[in-house]
């Protein structure tokens, strides 16, 4: 079964998060406007209050910028503001006066990976100084279509330096040279995740309600976990990679990191399709976008008749949260679905090693090539090729932390030979059969319409074949909860 018939029967890998309760609330400004609170307000909160003169573009565009001032320096969770995005929500308050709004993300703003590309007087640097200054030719295929729709770009999230690609120990690590160590907002001791910890960080803490991120391996779902909020990673094409920088062209993908699931669905709406530019992943994918987009399944009654499988082990056996899980269950039970409890995914521990699936890699061999290509491309760059990167951070260690993080990885990929060798074929290989024979043969064997576990430990399992998934938050935990 390929991937894309797996994405006619399966809509989702739903992952559990657990929310908490931090330090965000102590750090307020001023949000009300003719009575109406732009804190946790969602994207259609914002347009009625539009529609009925409470609120403006850019006093919500002040608002934000205010937050992120506020609450920065201590988070790090933005890397830079757009000096025109006052510009940008002057505008679309003219035209919503004009009765020219385009969308329902029409002068809402929107903060971007710094891995995005936009051809403004932002950055775009994977949060590394080897980019920085260095021009695009274009917007990446998934901010023309947030333009289009009439958002406003706020500014860049932080990251870890090249997706945390750069060494074993920058995996997982909230920490980026430009951007320096982000926290999480709920729980100071934790870590936010990686790889898209600013975006999540950003729309936790109302700094934005809306952001982008982007998926390799856990990249989306991961921090979406950590934050308490929801994070949506499509399948591989269902949107464009064009102007993102790139780690693999199998498992790249961009998308929404929301407070809700009816924000994630808007913004999705509006970035998934078609693009000349990236056109073997999103040609495929095109055909399963429903007439109408995602948001006609927003339903209160769309549980009713789907079945839900659970994955229980090993992910639960980790976790100190089984009760909020099983009352998770009974809720999915409660709304109509049927769920098949206990389900067993074929090769799960090789699954989820990286290494042992042959992940690790591929990716090596398929990060040299999609860099360099990206880096060729730019209009300006100081950097050419992931060889130049390695040379600039050597030059460069008390800039880039060199000797304190390292850089193997960047060296291992620098020394493949394509993808193209017995090797990487084999690999590839046995990661195509791990995937059929696991997760594709779970979904048609039980005629699944979702699987769902808790946490993120799961992620390899969908990033390898490029399958979709979301999670969303579930509860709180007792006091003194230990996340892991």
């Amino acid at each position: 079964m390929g991937k894309t018939t797996v994405i006619s029967i399966c809509l989702v890998v739903l992952l559990i998060a657990v929310a908490f309760k931090g330090f965000i609330d102590k750090r307020q400004t001023v949000d009300e406007y003719s009575g109406f609170v732009i804190s946790e307000a969602t994207i259609e909160d914002i347009q009625e209050a539009f529609d009925r003169n409470h609120l403006t573009s850019r006093k919500l565009v002040d608002f934000y910028l205010n937050r992120i001032q506020a609450l920065n320096p201590t988070l790090g969770a933005v890397l830079e503001v757009n000096p025109d995005a006052r510009d940008q929500a002057d505008k679309a308050d003219s035209e919503r006066k004009q009765h020219r709004d385009r969308s329902l993300l029409h002068g809402i703003p929107v903060l971007l990976k710094d891995s995005i590309a936009t051809l403004d007087k932002l950055n775009t640097t994977a949060g590394s100084y080897a980019l920085l200054g260095s021009k695009v030719p274009r917007d990446a295929h998934v901010v023309s279509k947030l333009r289009d729709a009439g958002a406003i770009i706020l500014g860049k999230t932080s990251l870890p330096v090249w997706y945390g690609f750069r060494s074993y120990k920058t995996i997982g690590q909230a920490w980026c040279p430009r951007g320096g160590i982000a926290l999480n907002p709920y729980v100071e001791s934790k870590s936010p995740c990686a790889s898209s910890f600013g975006s999540a960080i950003s729309v936790a803490t109302n700094m934005v309600a809306v952001s982008l991120g982007t998926e390799t391996d856990g990249s989306i779902i991961c921090p979406a976990d950590h934050n308490s909020v929801v994070g949506i990673k499509p399948t591989v094409g269902l949107t464009s990679r064009d102007g993102v920088i790139p780690i693999s062209p199998r498992q790249d993908t961009i998308g929404p990191i929301c407070r809700t699931v009816s924000d994630a669905v808007h913004m999705l709406d509006v970035i998934v399709g078609f693009d000349l530019r990236d056109y073997e992943a999103t040609k495929s994918a095109e055909k399963f976008i429903p007439s109408g987009g995602y948001k006609q399944f927003l339903n209160k009654q769309g549980l009713k008749g789907k079945i839900i499988g659970v994955l229980r082990n090993p992910f639960l056996d980790r976790s100190n949260v089984t009760s909020i899980f099983e009352d998770q269950l009974n809720v999915l039970r409660e709304r109509g679905a049927t769920v098949v409890d206990n389900l067993e995914v074929e090769n799960l521990s090789t699954i989820l090693d990286p290494f042992q699936s042959g992940e690790v890699t591929i990716l090596l061999s398929e990060f040299k090539l999609s860099i360099n290509k990206y880096l060729q491309e730019l209009t300006y760059s100081p950097v050419r090729s992931l060889a130049e990167i390695i040379e600039f951070n050597t030059n460069n260690p008390i800039l880039e932390k060199t000797t304190e993080y390292g850089q193997d990885l960047f060296i291992a990929s620098e020394m493949t030979s394509g993808i193209e060798t017995s090797e990487i074929i084999e690999a590839l290989k046995v990661m195509d059969e791990l995937s059929k024979n696991g997760f594709e043969r779970v979904i048609k064997e039980n005629q699944l319409d979702a699987l769902l576990a808790i946490g993120t430990d799961v992620s390899p399992m969908f990033a390898i074949g490029g399958y979709p998934a979301i999670t969303v938050p579930a509860g709180k935990p007792p006091p003194h909860f230990s996340f892991t």
